[in-house]
C-alpha cells in the first residue's frame, strides 16, 4: 500500500480542490496512528498487572505484588499521555475543518486522561496503605472497607473516563472531524459516528444500573473497532486526500 502522488486520479464530488499530504502531514497522521495504538497497548496488559489488587480488596490485608501493581500503574501513565496525544497532534489539521470541536476533543481526551490517571491514585493508595499499616493492630476491617472504596472509586473512573469521554471525543467529534474533513476512509469514520453514541449509551446504562459485562459490553464494541481500525490505516495508509491538506493538488477523476 502506498501514498497517493500526484498523478493519481482522486474521486471529489463535492467540487473542492483535493491536496495530497505533505511530508509533515503523512508524518502527523503516523504519529497519531501510533498515539492510537499505543492506547490499545497500554491499556490491555494495564489489566493484567492489577489482577492480584482488582476486585480483591484483601490485597491490602496480604503479601502483596507491589512491583506488578506499579508496573500497571505505569502503563495506565503511559496510556493517559497517548490518550491527550492523538488529540494534540492533529489539531493543527483539524482547526482547519473547525476549530472549536477540535479544541473540544483536546478536552475531552484531557479529561479522560485526568479521570484514568484519579484511578491509577486510587490502586496505588492502596499498595501505600498495605505497606505503611497493613500491620497496625486491629486495622484488618477497616483497611479493608477503605479498599473496597478506593476500588470503587477506580472502577467509576473508567467508566466516566474511557466510557463516556471516549465515545463523546473519539466517537462523536474526531468522528465529525474526520467526516467533514475526508481525511479518512468515510464507511470507516461512519463506525465511528455511529460507536460513539452507542458506547455514551453503554455507559449511561451501567451508570443507572445495567450489568456492565452485558448488553453494555456489545454497544461498546464499535467504538472499539473504529479507534482500532483508524490506527491501523494512519500508520498503514496515512492522510487521503483532503480538501485541508497543503500539499500538491490530486488530479480529480473524470467520473467525478
Amino acid at each position: 500500500m502506498t501514498t497517493p502522488t500526484s498523478t493519481q486520479r482522486v474521486p471529489n464530488r463535492v467540487d473542492q480542490v483535493l491536496h495530497l499530504p505533505s511530508t509533515g502531514e503523512q508524518r502527523t497522521a503516523r504519529i497519531m496512528g501510533a498515539c492510537f495504538l499505543g492506547t490499545f497497548v497500554f491499556s490491555i496488559p494495564a489489566y493484567f498487572f492489577y489482577d492480584p489488587l482488582l476486585n480483591h480488596a484483601t490485597y491490602v490485608v496480604g503479601s502483596g505484588e507491589d512491583v506488578r501493581v506499579a508496573v500497571g500503574a505505569l502503563l495506565e501513565i503511559m496510556l493517559a499521555i497517548s490518550g491527550i496525544a492523538t488529540a494534540v497532534v492533529i489539531f493543527p489539521i483539524v482547526k482547519r475543518v473547525n476549530e472549536s470541536v477540535a479544541l473540544g476533543y483536546i478536552a475531552s481526551r484531557t479529561v479522560e486522561s485526568i479521570l484514568i490517571l484519579v484511578g491509577v491514585v486510587s490502586l496505588m493508595s492502596i499498595v501505600g496503605l498495605r505497606q505503611d499499616v497493613a500491620n497496625a493492630a486491629n486495622s484488618t476491617g477497616a483497611l479493608v472497607d477503605v479498599t473496597h472504596g478506593l476500588l470503587a472509586v477506580h472502577d467509576k473512573t473508567a467508566l466516566l473516563g474511557p466510557q463516556f469521554c471516549a465515545g463523546l471525543g473519539n466517537g462523536i467529534l474526531l468522528g465529525y472531524l474526520m467526516w467533514r474533513s475526508r481525511l479518512l476512509p468515510r464507511p470507516m469514520v461512519m463506525i465511528g459516528l455511529i460507536g460513539g453514541p452507542l458506547a455514551l449509551l453503554a455507559g449511561i446504562s451501567v451508570l443507572l444500573g445495567a450489568d456492565p459485562s452485558g448488553l453494555p459490553v456489545a454497544l461498546t464494541a464499535p467504538e472499539a473497532i473504529w479507534e482500532f481500525s483508524l490506527s491501523v490505516w494512519l500508520l498503514a495508509r496515512g492522510f487521503r486526500p483532503s480538501p485541508i491538506l497543503t500539499g500538491p493538488p490530486a488530479i480529480p477523476s473524470q467520473a467525478s
